[in-house]
């Protein structure tokens, strides 16, 4: 029995600008504002960019392999077992990470009702991992009941998110907007260029919506529009967080928030909530729209997300690097049945975990560095597939290029200790089910991609914002881009598999 084919061009749209406006677009804008300043709003325009050629990459695979999970499943034909395998670990922290994030986001927004539900630090209490949890089983249902019902529910309530959100940052333009603050407080950039880039990488855990629509591709009534929804959804959220970035600059009131003007990277201590909701104490009717947009927004992002891992676990288990029970589909709705639930256990598991430890709290959001090591390997996968693809994009080895040095910048951006926490994460994951699953095939072919982590660990490692701080932030950047491009991706398309066989639609239904 196959998956049902139901997702309109639509729904694919909505479901990836809505999927990826949620905890992001809130709590990113300020730690961005907070590395960058002002210039946060130019830091939301380059990740739009870099995202939009990675974004481009998969576009072009997608179309040509309309598979559930498929980019945790791309370089399995590209390059065999063992980077698959890497790749799909990758992938699968970074999802299972994510719907924790957005529940215990909306037990942030429930605080302000429910006080009890944080500590002082900002952190879950028990109760409030309690809730968290609940939230996280909650997203069980919205995919249970097939694609179709998915598809629905998320175009009608992620189009309703879209305009609450839309409408709040207006309204903060509206009411608190200050000109003065993007040009009187050390200027657009008071923390020179480096802080902007620095800034890139909150961004992407933004950004990563587009990577839904892949993996619900093999469930799209047309492949042929998976490039262009995926187009529409990076433009669509980029202009969107820039909205926000604005927004959210513009309307910091100093005096009220108890900061001296232009103290920039002490924006988030002063506003130790849900930052929307903080700046807008002072208007009623915005302070409840902003209750509004902290409450749904994360929610249906977490509930889209637990949707797309699902669907890697899915793929996983058509891989064999994880139980066959995985890709088991169910009778009547035809969805991932046992890897949604196994999903989402695991997820309020490890939303549970963080309540009272904050060092794991604080893991979450280092942990979905994963993904962006994940993203490296789709541009080096698609030069190597693209000879038997169908389909090509103009211009896909330069696309391809760009997009893997810019998958190098975000993964080095995010510095120490993220890169190393996740590679841990990654390494445990492939050693426990590499050994039991036989994952440890075409070990030749996955030496670049081992190499090229252990490089972008070392570089976040000796770089100006890691342990050492040996290399000038300029001078690590440069060295990571060139290096990535003059080494590791040719090291990598030279890499592939000899003798490539991509599967027929049939095959990819029958596995």
């Amino acid at each position: 029995m196959p998956l049902k084919k139901e997702l309109s061009y639509l729904d694919l749209i909505i479901l990836g600008i809505s999927g990826a406006v949620g905890t992001g677009a809130l709590f990113s804008t300020a730690g961005m504002t907070a590395d960058a300043g002002p210039a946060a709003v130019l830091a939301w325009i380059l990740g739009g960019i870099f995202y939009l050629f990675i974004g481009l990459t998969y576009s072009e695979i997608s179309m040509n392999l309309p598979e559930a999970g498929g980019p945790s499943r791309y370089s399995l034909y590209s390059h065999g077992k063992l980077t698959n395998l890497i790749n799909a670990m990758s992938d699968l922290v970074w999802y299972l990470f994510i719907p924790p994030i957005e529940a215990l986001a909306v037990v942030e927004g429930l605080t302000y009702f429910f006080p009890s539900l944080l500590t002082p630090s900002g952190t879950p209490t028990l109760l409030g991992g309690i809730v968290g949890v609940v939230l996280l089983l909650l997203f069980i249902p919205f995919n249970y009941f097939g694609v179709k019902a998915f598809g629905r529910s998320t175009t009608s309530i992620g189009s309703l998110k879209l305009i609450f959100y839309i409408a709040l940052a207006l309204g903060v333009m509206g009411v608190f907007f200050s000109a003065r603050n993007f040009v009187s407080y050390g200027g657009v950039t008071p923390f020179g260029l480096a802080g902007m880039f620095t800034a890139i990488p909150l961004a992407m855990f933004a950004f990563g919506g587009i990577r839904v629509i892949p993996d619900y591709a093999e469930e799209t009534k047309d492949r042929h529009k998976l490039s262009s929804a995926i187009i529409l959804t990076v433009i669509g959220q980029t202009l969107i967080y820039v909205l926000f970035a604005v927004a959210f600059v513009g309307g910091i009131n100093w005096t009220k928030i108890s900061l001296t003007p232009g103290e920039w990277s002490n924006v988030t201590t002063a506003l130790p909530g849900n930052p929307f909701v903080d700046i807008s104490q002072a208007n009623s009717a915005l302070l409840i729209l902003a209750l509004i947009v902290a409450i749904i927004g994360p929610f249906v992002t977490g509930y889209i997300y637990l949707g797309a891992g699902t669907r890697v676990l899915f793929a996983m288990g058509r891989t064999g690097i994880v139980t066959k029970l995985m890709k088991q589909l169910h009778s009547t709705y035809s969805i991932p049945v046992w890897a949604l639930v196994v999903f989402g256990i695991v997820g309020a598991i490890i939303t549970f975990l963080t309540s009272p430890i904050p060092t794991i709290y604080s893991l979450i959001s280092d942990a979905v560095v994963a993904g962006y090591l994940g993203f490296a390997v789709n541009p080096v996968a698609m030069m190597a597939l693209r000879k038997s693809f169908q389909y090509k994009l103009k211009g896909g080895p330069i696309i391809s290029v760009i997009a893997f040095a810019s998958a190098s910048l975000i993964a080095f951006w995010s510095g120490w200790p993220s890169v190393p926490y996740s590679v841990i994460l990654i390494t445990v994951a492939v050693g426990v089910f590499g050994a039991i699953y036989k994952g440890f095939q075409n070990t030749l072919n996955s030496l670049w991609y081992m190499a090229y982590i252990g490089f972008i660990t070392l570089m976040t490692y000796i770089g100006s914002d890691g342990a050492l701080s040996l290399v000038n932030f300029y001078v690590a950047s440069a060295l990571v881009a060139l290096l990535s491009v003059a080494i590791f991706f040719p090291w990598g398309v030279l890499s592939s598999k000899k003798n490539i066989e991509l599967p027929t639609k049939e095959q990819i239904e029958n596995q």
